[in-house]
This record gives structure tokens, C-alpha cells and sequence, in this order.
């Protein structure tokens, strides 16, 4: 309904357009073709006739006896028309039969009195005003006025052939009008229908998202605006596809991290239940160790979903980071030496202190240090480092393990994403280490970012502004 709506709204309105736009002109040509109809007549005779009243004075010294043959001397004030001249009269009265009777010219001297009335000038003798005379066209005689040519300001009647050139006229702003809506109404359904198909296509695809085929993908055909929503549709579906699929792999993690230590916790008490076991300090250690797993998932969960929900609590101070990277390297220092791994500092001089909460920072530096110790084999180096960047502070954490392969390292910062697949969580992993940094970090205004090369090694860069 939809796609039949939107494409009958679209043709009509470009019927209308084309209707009420042809209707204006219409109107105009038809307003204004009487009067420029006249002009045209007007000024098809005012020259020769000027010509003939110059040459009239000329001959007889004055204007003595023009009203009188003026029937003869000017036939075009009486009946000229369009393509008329005065070979085309009759002879005698010069009218030819048939013909209807007009008068188009007057004439006045060159004090403006009124000779040959015409029009709104009908009286013989009437004084014209100033503005009058100049509003006439002079006849010159030896560089001299000696009369003003009145002309009237409408045709009392129309001829034949101006009837007939008034009629083509209207038939064809007619046909034109109509033209102009055939067009537009093909032009419309066409538009329309490019318009119309790729939302129709959004919409079927929309639909089967609603109905759980999330991974829906609609064809761009244009650059513009439709275009551009068609390509943020597919963006926004290939986004909640792999959200979804992030969603059912995370809840299958968890299940697998779960399952684990509460299948030890679960056989240990019952064997010691049935007296199979007896519950020895080693035994309640291991059970212990296996309770621990548990609420250290419990808690990473717990301090993701506050960092979703915006409700994560920080206590923002200003440290110094050459100090921060100092204390954190002095923390760390012994457990790195016990794998065999060097632990190093590199700071910039002269840095400005930056705000972040101080216990949120070390619960990053020790998820980036600990999962950097977990790749770095034995004589590698994990260097702690902090530069000034545009408007913040970078701290980076590097090793030279064994890096991360391209294809997984947008995704290590996904929940549950483990660089090495047939890897699963020992100790205290959980898998959700560096999702919480990108958390944590994000909870400052900051940015976290990842560099590898296989191989060689891997950078987690962290970028915080020096005001949050």
C-alpha cells in the first residue's frame, strides 16, 4: 500500500505541477496576444503611412483638405491588417468588399489640435496635452514637426485573418497544455517507479529482519538520497547480524566457562557426599580455586553490563602518567620476572597530567599486561609507554610475542574473542579482559586501538583526553 501510495502521489504531482504551469502560461499568452495582436497591426502601417503624411504636407503646404481624402490618402487607417498593404485595396472609397470598417490612425497638427479624430481622440479640434503630442509619432517635414500621428489603443474589430490567427492561437496553447500533462504524467510514472522500487525493496527487507532473518541486504541503484538510505540499511543489517551472532556466541562462552568449574565443584561435594572422597585441605582448596573462577566471571559481567548501561561509577583524578607507568611497572615488575619476560618504560618528558580513575586505570594496565604475558614467550620484552597526542595523553602496552593474525584483530576486543580459538580460559581468564579495557576506556571519553604484526609482536594504544 505503501509503494502503490507513494507512486500515484508522485505521478499526480507532477501532473499538477505540469497542469497549473500550463494553466499560467495559458492564461498570460492569452491575456496579452489581443494587445500585442493590435501592436503588431499598428506598427505594420505606422511607418508607410508616416512616409505618406510627410509627403501630403510636402505637396500641399498644409494639412488643408486631408479629412476629406483620407479615405484615399491613408486606406490603412481604415481597414490595413496583418500582411496588408494599400495595393491590396479596392479602388474608389478604398475599402474592399467585404471588408469590415476600422479606424486605426488619427492625426493632429503641430499645435496638437485634433485633424482626423480616432479612438479616445474623437473630436476634430480637441487640443491634445503635452504628453500627448510626445506619446504621438511625429511627422517631419525639412527637420521640422508639422503634425503627430494618433493611434488608437485597441482594435474595434478584428479582420478574418486576425480572428483566425487569435484562433490557432488558443488551439494551439490547448494542445500544448495537454501535451505538457501527457508528458508529465510519463515522466512521473517513471520517476516513481525508481523511486518506489528500491523502498519496496527496504521495506520486504525490513520485514524479514522483523520476522528474524537479520543478515538482509538490498541492492543500491543510486547515489542519492534513497541510495544512501539503502546503504546505512545494509550497514545497520550486516551490523546486527553480527551482534546477534556476537550475542549467541557469548551466551554459548559463557555457558562452556560456566559448565566447567561448577562440573568440579559438583563432583567433588558429591564424591565427598557419598563418602567416595574425603574432604581433605587440598581438595576444598580446588573447590575454592574453582568458586573463585566463578565470581571473578560474575564480576566481569556484572562490570560490562554497568559500562553498557552508562552506570559504570568513576572517580576521575589528575596523575601523572611517567608515575602511573612507573607504579604500575613496580606492581607488575616480579610477576613478569617470574615468567622470564623484561618489563620496561619509555615515557616521554615534560608530559601534562591527564584524569581517569586511578583503580579503573590499573584494571586496565593489568588486563593489558597480563594478556601481553600470556602471548610473549620467554626472553620477550613488554614495553609500558605514554606520548603526548592532539588533545589527550596515549599510554600503549607492547610485546614481542607472538602477534595477532590480521583477520582476528578487529575482533579482540569483542567479548568472549580469544586470539588462540583452541585456547580456552585457565586461571582467572575469563575471556572478557580486553573487552573490558575497551569498556573501561570508554567510560573515560577515551579510544582504545590494536597494531600487530605475526610474528613480531602487538600494540594496544589507549588514548585518554586531559579533561573528562
Amino acid at each position: 500500500m505503501l509503494n502503490k501510495s507513494l507512486y500515484w502521489k508522485i505521478a499526480l504531482a507532477f501532473v499538477l505541477v505540469a497542469f497549473f504551469t500550463a494553466a499560467l502560461v495559458a492564461v498570460f499568452i492569452r491575456a496579452t496576444s489581443a494587445d500585442r495582436l493590435t501592436q503588431l497591426v499598428l506598427d505594420q502601417q505606422r511607418e508607410n503611412l508616416q512616409t505618406i503624411l510627410a509627403n501630403y504636407y510636402q505637396a500641399n503646404g498644409s494639412w488643408e483638405g486631408l479629412l476629406k481624402n483620407w479615405q484615399e490618402i491613408a486606406p490603412e487607417s481604415l481597414q490595413g491588417g496583418m500582411g496588408m498593404g494599400t495595393g491590396e485595396m479596392g479602388q474608389g472609397n478604398g475599402l474592399h468588399m467585404g471588408m469590415e470598417r476600422r479606424s486605426l490612425y488619427g492625426l493632429a497638427d503641430a499645435e496638437g489640435h485634433v485633424i482626423v479624430p480616432v479612438g479616445e481622440y474623437d473630436a476634430i479640434g480637441h487640443v491634445l496635452t503635452r504628453r500627448e503630442v510626445s506619446a504621438g509619432t511625429a511627422i517631419m517635414v525639412d527637420g521640422e514637426r508639422v503634425g503627430v500621428l494618433l493611434t488608437t489603443r485597441s482594435l474595434p474589430v478584428y479582420n478574418a485573418a486576425e480572428t483566425l490567427f487569435l484562433q490557432r492561437t488558443n488551439r494551439a496553447l490547448i494542445l500544448a497544455m495537454f501535451g505538457a500533462l501527457l508528458v508529465a504524467l510519463l515522466i512521473g510514472l517513471v520517476l516513481a517507479r525508481n523511486l518506489t522500487r528500491p523502498l519496496q525493496a527496504l521495506t520486504v527487507a525490513a520485514r524479514k529482519i522483523a520476522g528474524g532473518q537479520l543478515d538482509q541486504q538490498v541492492e543500491v541503484t543510486s547515489d542519492d538520497e534513497i541510495g544512501e538510505l539503502s546503504t546505512a540499511f545494509n550497514q545497520m543489517s550486516r551490523e546486527v547480524a553480527r551482534v546477534n551472532q556476537q550475542r549467541r556466541q557469548m551466551t554459548a562462552d559463557i555457558a562452556h566457562d560456566l559448565r566447567t568449574p561448577l562440573t568440579v565443584i559438583s563432583g567433588y561435594v558429591e564424591s565427598m557426599r557419598d563418602g567416595v572422597l574425603q574432604p581433605t585441605t587440598q581438595r576444598l582448596d580446588l573447590i575454592y580455586t574453582e568458586i573463585g573462577r566463578l565470581q571473578h566471571l560474575v564480576t566481569d559481567l556484572r562490570m560490562l553490563s554497568q559500562a553498557d548501561a552508562g552506570e559504570l561509577a568513576l572517580a576521575p583524578v589528575a596523575i601523572d602518567p611517567a608515575a602511573a607507568l612507573d607504579h604500575t611497572a613496580e606492581v607488575f615488575q616480579h610477576h613478569v620476572g617470574q615468567k622470564g619476560v623484561a618489563l620496561r618504560v619509555e615515557v616521554e618528558s615534560g608530559l601534562p597530567t591527564v584524569r581517569v580513575d586511578e583503580a579503573r586505570f590499573m584494571q586496565v594496565m593489568d588486563n593489558l599486561i597480563s594478556n601481553a604475558l600470556r602471548y610473549t614467550p620467554e626472553g620477550g620484552v613488554i614495553t609500558l609507554g605514554a606520548r603526548q597526542q592532539k588533545n589527550g595523553i596515549e599510554f600503549s602496552v607492547s610485546d614481542t610475542g607472538s602477534g595477532i593474525e590480521p583477520a582476528a584483530l578487529p575482533l579482540i576486543f569483542d567479548r568472549f574473542q580469544r586470539g588462540d580459538q583452541s585456547r580456552h580460559a585457565d586461571g582467572n581468564e575469563s575471556g572478557l579482559g580486553l573487552a573490558i579495557v575497551k569498556a573501561l576506556v570508554e567510560a573515560h571519553d577515551g579510544k582504545v586501538t590494536a597494531e600487530s604484526v605475526v610474528g613480531r609482536g602487538a600494540t594496544i594504544r589507549l588514548w585518554f583526553p586531559n579533561q573528562i
